[in-house]
């Protein structure tokens, strides 16, 4: 199969010719992606570079790490390409870990690959607290809003990905910025795609994240919440009617209920003075803790819904017998 590497770059002048030299010779092409860098990154490489497969593209303007890479991937496809290796140009990847990441694609045991810094204690010793906090809690949202309940470090940018699934994306309605990684993972499940994690350590250089966590954490909330509602309506309601869409609106309708039921008899009795009965109580409750039963019982078969045959393997046959 023929290996691509999608290197995006944006300020990273220092660092990426070192990448390039370290990106081994399994990989067939290297897509260097100027994102309008006002270093001119594009510029540098094709100066100072040496190795005769890369190949520099230039955004018009900046599009971010989400629109740098969708070049990448669009070229890849075009020219043919098998899978397609984004490492970035900071130096905080890696390149010689590359053959694991692709293994699981040559193998056919996924579609799609990335880094998790969180499989070994001691691949988190070095990461400072607060990014240890908030990349478990992102997860954790990235677990409920795209259905990928095996993976974790969601934000990690190390990924490996079949240009046959790329080819079924909508690869221009993907996020641009950094809410990329994770719109990957929700485009992926509405295919039905594998995705596996692959155990790395965490680098850091000495480059500077641009992320500000208090102006992005609501549009991230905003954002999750917006793709675990497409995610339910789509598989549970549009594509599929299954014993997980019944587990879901039966607990919404008894938990609704009978919480409705509580607060109007709990005004009634405030306002009439007059405690309510043990039998009134019941009756609230029992909709509510049989709801929330019926809410666990879902995500119980959400979790156990996770993708396990890839996407790819059908889309092969399906190439095969076009032929």
């Amino acid at each position: 199969m023929r290996i691509a590497v999608a290197i995006p770059c944006y300020k990273v002048t220092q660092h990426v010719l070192g990448v390039i030299e370290a990106i081994g010779p399994e990989v067939d092409t290297i897509y260097a992606v100027d994102d309008a860098c006002p270093q001119g990154s594009g510029r540098f490489i094709e100066e100072h570079n040496r190795d005769p497969r890369v190949r520099v593209l230039y955004n018009p303007e900046n599009r971010g790490v989400g629109g740098a890479i969708v070049t990448a991937y669009k070229a890849a496809v075009e020219d043919g390409m098998d899978i397609v290796v984004k490492i970035d140009g900071d130096g905080q990847m890696d390149p010689a870990l590359l053959p694991l990441f692709v293994r699981p694609l040559l193998q056919g045991r996924a579609d799609y690959t990335k880094g998790n810094r969180f499989f070994r204690p001691e691949s988190v010793q070095g990461m400072p607290p607060v990014r240890l906090f908030g990349n478990a809690v992102l997860s954790f949202l990235t677990k409920l809003s795209c259905g990928y309940w095996n993976v974790m470090d969601p934000t990690n940018g190390y990924t490996a990905v079949r240009t046959c699934v790329l080819a079924e994306l909508p690869l221009d309605k993907l996020e641009r910025r950094y809410f990329f990684e994770t719109d990957m993972l929700f485009r992926l499940n509405t295919l039905r795609a594998v995705v596996r994690d692959v155990p790395m350590d965490s680098v850091y250089a000495d480059e500077e994240s641009n992320l500000k966590v208090g102006k992005v954490l609501p549009e991230f909330l905003r954002k999750h919440f917006s793709r675990l509602w497409r995610r339910y309506v789509y598989n549970y309601l549009v594509r599929d009617f299954n014993v997980g869409s019944l587990y879901s609106i039966c607990g919404v309708l008894l938990v609704i209920a009978g919480t409705t039921f509580g607060i109007a008899r709990w005004l009634d009795s405030s306002l009439t003075h007059s405690p309510a009965t043990s039998g009134t109580v019941m009756l609230a409750a029992l909709p509510v803790l049989v709801g929330i039963q019926f809410l666990i019982a879902f995500l119980h078969y959400d979790v156990s819904n996770v993708p396990t045959e890839p996407l790819s393997l059908s889309l092969q046959t399906q190439e095969q017998d076009a032929r």
